[in-house]
């Protein structure tokens, strides 16, 4: 529900913003988005005993530094209609509707045994030819036996399990014999 109302807000700013502007409302709203993280600051911002005008301040204050009117009053209106709450959301729709626009997006390789960054680079330059994109990828040590690789931007996972594999050949061999 939140992506929804988030879309609507932001589909607003895109009127009214160029993609550059849009990547520097983006890059702030990453941070006011990682402030949701702090129980404090939920707590202050969620509580119904502190005015809405404080916590316009509270806000504003954080966005001081980018002196944009046009982000100014887009906090000033998450505010005034109570949806101080969707600014994960709005963060993620950005950074969403960024990749989109610049084709750039990222992804991640799981993988239970190290992997080369030739082979890193070789499957990012793959991808790129694909989905006529940018795509950079990170490497995640984890329990997957095998290789996954996920862009999530793009809607994308791909992996090769080597249990899987194995229960092919093996069904393979028993159909052959």
């Amino acid at each position: 529900m939140e992506e929804l109302i988030a879309k609507k807000y932001i589909k607003a700013l895109k009127t009214n913003s160029d993609l550059e502007s849009l990547q520097t409302i983006s890059e702030i709203f990453s941070v006011l988005s990682e402030s949701f993280s702090d129980e404090k600051f939920v707590n202050v911002i969620e509580n119904p005993h502190v005015n809405m005008s404080d916590k316009a301040e509270i806000l504003l204050a954080a966005v001081k530094p980018a002196s944009s009117d046009v982000l100014n009053n887009f906090i000033k209106l998450l505010v005034e209609h109570k949806r101080i709450g969707i600014i994960p959301a709005i963060a993620d729709e950005l950074k969403k509707y960024i990749a989109d626009s610049t084709k750039t997006y990222g992804g991640v390789i799981y993988s239970d045994s190290d992997i080369d960054a030739k082979v890193i680079t070789d499957l990012s330059n793959g991808l790129n030819k694909k989905f006529d994109s940018t795509i950079s990828l990170d490497f995640i040590k984890n329990d997957f036996n095998g290789i996954k690789v996920e862009v999530e931007g793009l809607g994308v996972e791909i992996n090769f399990s080597k249990d899987r594999i194995d229960s092919q050949i093996i069904e393979h061999i028993i159909k052959a014999i």
